[in-house]
């Protein structure tokens, strides 16, 4: 267990940053399931900006890689494409 004050804070923050990302990261796993889902071309894209935004976020704050945001942007792009 850590002994310092600013170590203990840390620990809280870190843990409140992590949990908080959790729930970023699944929020935008589930609207990326949707979206698969979906079959309709119009509906999709409507839902591709919002999507793409999310995924972007995600990568600016380091809570996905920025490699595997361009990823799943792409293969998003390539599903709009063969609706």
């Amino acid at each position: 267990m850590a002994n310092h004050k600013s170590a203990l804070k840390r620990i809280r923050s870190s843990e409140k940053k992590r949990i908080a990302n959790r729930y970023y990261a699944k929020t935008m796993r589930n609207a990326l399931r949707d979206f698969r889902a979906l079959e309709d071309k119009a509906a999709a894209e409507e839902k591709l900006p919002k999507l793409l935004s999310s995924i972007d976020k995600l990568a600016k704050r380091s809570v996905i890689h920025k490699n595997k945001a361009s990823n799943l942007k792409s293969k998003c792009m390539k599903r709009i494409a063969s609706l």
